[in-house]
């Protein structure tokens, strides 16, 4: 017998177990079946689960468990990033705390720590998964830098260098001072700063100034040039001419460029090529020097302007300059400033609001810096992989997620593949005498390269470097089946079916996986880019710790369980939109899972088990035939928002279906049948209910596999839910007089409970219907389900009108028939009808507020969007009420 209420916290754990006991998760690719195969998004080994990991895997795991129920052959490939800034940050923290640097104990003890921590501590990720149900093949979990891995990188590597599309190039990167490495765009969060806009003014040679604005006048030390525009007439006779830059001393030229914006500012700009993006492109149009004034810590570094600096009296001080060596950045910019101001080089300061860079991790202000490092060919590896989207071979869900992925690939840029950490794949190249360098798959490879070159031994030292965590992952579709080997594996899953990831890295990880999967695969990585949306609060805010928003999903799956959790997040996730999510939503989600199992218990109270050999197509009830045509409609609908991975839909036909017709009406329905005793109708009844229920539990398994898999085995429908088969439910014969007939009594009830409901009428107080013009057919139907009309709309007939009706009575129309309700002596009616214009007055008062607060464009343009998303839900929502109110006292009026 089943509990009296489901304990998730009592099975979880041991269906879980069981599951991977049996072997329910493993891949099979010398079996048969459709492949269909998704690869894991690979959690860094110092993760933890957040909200954005549980939708992303709740949403692979709901396809991967559907689709092992269609019979195909499926892999869902896990494993874990080696997060190289990550990992060396924490395991760094841990070195402090002992009082031990990583650079006092060497780069072979220092990684000999990182493993030891990542034995220990890392992956702590993949346990959490397994508490939300994830059905991973876990025997199957790689790592970005196992041995198999870290051969396929170092092949890819010599590979692509051989072909000419891995290159040493010195360009800007984004750097940052702290950890001393360069660091992806997307490890750089922009925070909006007040600052100051500072304006120079810049000495023009043969006399007079000219001033450019900068929030940064500590980089002026490494101006090269000041920019206007071809055509800002202010500055077309200063083009060519030179400017004494101050401090410095040095001359630098007045060039003509696109860039200088003459809305803007004073219209003509510094350019610092070595420490800004735009100045960077800017320097390469007119060929100026690109010096470094910032050392790897953001310290100022005067090498490379050393011997430029020149003594101008009352422009220039060597001493002064000389004097900020070393000096950190930020307290360098105070000097120079005030050293500006003393020679009375500053024109004005004005407040500036401006994106200030800073390191994701670790927090450090980023500096652009130009740097040697390792180059990927983006451009060149990047045509293939547009044209695979244009073509149709990789498709986005939702489509308008194309379009920012043209934007980005049309617009790429060579790729830098190099950091400046030890933890990671070390980059293979070695160099020689005379700056040769060898790039091979091991040093003994590279010595004779040397030695093939210089016709003796020589001595090499390998890149410091390592790569660019990317890298790796772009790899992972294949090399996690075995490339550069020929398995069993890359032949049965590659290309993969679907990817499940947010926006945030389409360009990322998205686009590099598809340049790298169509070069060395010379196919795509998988047929579809699923794009979720980001997770937010109920308010539609951003959740974050400061706010105090956020919410940890394995909290709600202790409190609710890890069915509500996956519901709610399946039911609430719409094609690429926002999620809006709140501990709410979970609750509402388990009373959902309490629904489902009350439903079970009552039908297992009732004798209802499933029955062998039970053929829907030989039911004779109609009630029986209706549920089985409703519940393949459900199934039907349930297939048909999976194929469009449209989750929101699938929730939701499981819900109503689920709640409204099985529970709400067909067991009410069949209360009757189910108290006769040893009657045919009663064991039919008893069989459809078990036929449908686990249906129920086949179609609902994909999202909420723990509930479904402790009621599939307590009713002893055999085996394990996870390995039975998607419901094939096919309308048995007679379904649609079935489902005329039910839909009638369904209405019937409806219309009178709403009636009663309208006109206050107390639920203990029993009433007759009336039916008028009626046809003999219908009438006939309201007699054959007279007892279940009466028990559940709490009528004490159902008949025939004759003449005209009461003068006191509530009317409404169903099909040909007036269903008519008498009120005489069961409501006083003029207090009723007060009653009802009391509450149209208030809500047509709150109608009026909520209008006028809409009507105002200042609010509408000022308020959160939220908060006016919330005030059109409420108008919507009184003006709904109000309706239904006003249709209430029509029919009293005219009683």
């Amino acid at each position: 017998m089943l509990e009296k209420t489901f304990d998730p916290a009592a099975c979880e754990a041991r269906l879980y177990a069981q599951w991977e006991a049996e072997g329910l998760f493993a891949a099979h690719p010398e079996k048969g079946g459709d492949a269909f195969s998704i690869m894991f998004p690979p959690p860094n080994v110092t993760g933890t689960l957040h909200f954005g990991h549980a939708l992303d895997f709740v949403l692979q795991d709901i396809l991967i468990r559907w689709k092992r129920l269609e019979g195909c052959n499926v892999l869902w490939q896990p494993g874990t990033d080696h997060a190289g800034i990550a990992t060396q940050m924490v395991v760094e923290r841990v070195l402090d705390k002992e009082g031990v640097s990583r650079k006092e104990m060497g780069r072979e003890k220092f990684l000999e720590r990182v493993w030891a921590w990542k034995e220990q501590s890392g992956g702590q990720i993949i346990k959490q998964l397994r508490t939300l149900g994830a059905s991973a093949d876990w025997e199957r979990e790689r790592f970005t830098m196992d041995e198999g891995l870290s051969r396929a990188v170092r092949d890819v590597f010599v590979t692509l260098h051989q072909q000419g599309l891995i290159f040493r190039a010195k360009r800007l990167v984004n750097w940052d001072p702290a950890f001393r490495s360069a660091i992806s765009d997307l490890e750089v969060e922009n925070k909006e700063t007040k600052g100051s806009m500072w304006y120079l003014r810049y000495p023009v040679e043969g006399g007079g100034t000219i001033v450019v604005g900068t929030t940064r006048p500590e980089t002026m030390l490494g101006d090269t040039a000041v920019a206007v525009h071809p055509e800002d007439e202010r500055y077309t006779a200063l083009i060519g001419k030179f400017v004494t830059l101050p401090l410095t001393g040095r001359r630098i030229p007045i060039v003509a460029d696109t860039y200088s914006d003459p809305e803007k500012g004073s219209g003509a700009v510094k350019i610092t090529p070595g420490h800004d993006f735009n100045d960077f492109e800017v320097g390469k149009r007119h060929d100026l020097p690109m010096p470094s004034i910032l050392d790897e810590a953001a310290a100022i570094w005067l090498d490379e302007i050393a011997s430029e600096l020149q003594e101008i009296e009352g422009l220039s001080s060597i001493d002064f300059v000389r004097s900020l060596e070393g000096m950190d950045r930020l307290e360098a910019r105070k000097r120079i400033v005030e050293e500006l101001e003393r020679l009375e080089h500053i024109e004005k300061i004005e407040p500036h609001t401006l994106q200030v860079p800073y390191a994701e991790r670790g927090g450090a202000i980023v500096e652009p810096r130009l740097t040697e490092q390792w180059y990927c060919d983006a451009v060149t590896l990047a045509q293939p992989a547009i044209k695979a989207v244009e073509e149709g071979r990789i498709r986005f869900e939702p489509q308008q997620w194309e379009n920012t992925y043209f934007a980005w690939m049309r617009d790429i840029q060579p790729w830098c593949i190099s950091r400046q950490l030890w933890w990671g794949h070390r980059i293979p190249a070695w160099y020689g005498p005379e700056g040769s360098v060898f790039v091979a798959r091991s040093e003994e490879e590279a010595l004779a390269q040397a030695h093939a070159q210089f016709g003796e031994d020589v001595s090499l030292t390998r890149d410091e470097d390592v790569l660019d965590t990317w890298f790796s992952s772009a790899l992972w579709p294949f090399t996690t089946l075995g490339w550069p080997d020929k398995t069993a594996e890359l032949a049965r899953y590659y290309p993969t079916s679907v990817l499940v990831t947010g926006f945030d890295i389409i360009f990322f990880w998205v686009a590099r996986m598809m340049m790298m999967g169509l070069h060395f695969m010379d196919d795509v990585p998988f047929s579809t880019v699923l794009i979720h949306g980001l997770v937010r609060d109920e308010r539609g805010q951003k959740m974050s710790k400061s706010k105090g928003n956020g919410l940890d999903p394995l909290d709600l799956v202790a409190e609710f369980g890890a069915d509500a959790t996956r519901m709610a997040i399946c039911a609430l996730t719409g094609p690429g939109r926002e999620i809006k999510f709140g501990r709410k939503r979970v609750e509402d989600y388990r009373t959902f899972i309490t629904k489902i199992w009350n439903a079970a218990r009552f039908c297992e109270m009732n004798g209802v088990k499933p029955v062998s050999g039970f053929d829907p197509a030989s039911v004779q009830s109609v009630l029986g035939r209706w549920i089985l045509d409703e519940a393949s409609k459900a199934v039907a609908s349930a297939k048909a928002a999976l194929d469009s991975y449209r989750f929101d839909d699938f929730a939701g036909t499981c819900y109503r279906f689920v709640w409204n017709v099985f529970c709400d009406w067909f067991l009410e329905l069949a209360k009757p049948a189910f108290a006769a005793e040893n009657t045919p109708e009663q064991d039919e009844i008893r069989a459809v209910a078990a036929h449908v229920l686990g249906a129920i539990l086949q179609m609902m398994h994909p999202v909420i596999p723990f509930v479904t898999e402790e009621l599939w085995q307590s009713f002893g429908f055999g085996g394990s839910v996870a390995q039975s088969a998607w419901p094939t439910l096919v309308p048995p014969q007679g379904a649609e007089i079935a489902s005329h007939e039910m839909d009638w009594v369904i209405r019937l009830i409806s219309e009178i409970r709403t009636l009663r409901s309208e006109m206050n009428i107390p639920p203990a107080q029993m009433v007759p219907v009336l039916l008028r013009d009626a046809t003999p057919q219908t009438l006939e139907r309201a007699e054959r389900w007279a007892t279940v009309i009466g028990r559940m709309a709490r009528v004490t007939s159902v008949s025939a009108l004759v003449g005209e009706p009461p003068k006191a009575a509530a009317l409404t129309v169903i099909d040909e028939a007036t269903l008519v309700l008498p009120l005489e002596g069961l409501i006083d009616i003029g207090a009723e009808i007060q009653r009802l214009e009391k509450e149209i007055d208030r809500l047509a008062k709150e109608i009026d507020k909520v209008e006028r607060k809409l009507g105002n464009a200042d609010f509408v343009a000022r308020a959160k969007p939220e908060v006016v998303e919330e005030n059109r839900e409420r108008l919507a929502s009184f003006t709904h009420d109000r309706e239904r109110l006003q249709a209430a006292l029509a029919r009293l009026a005219g009683a």
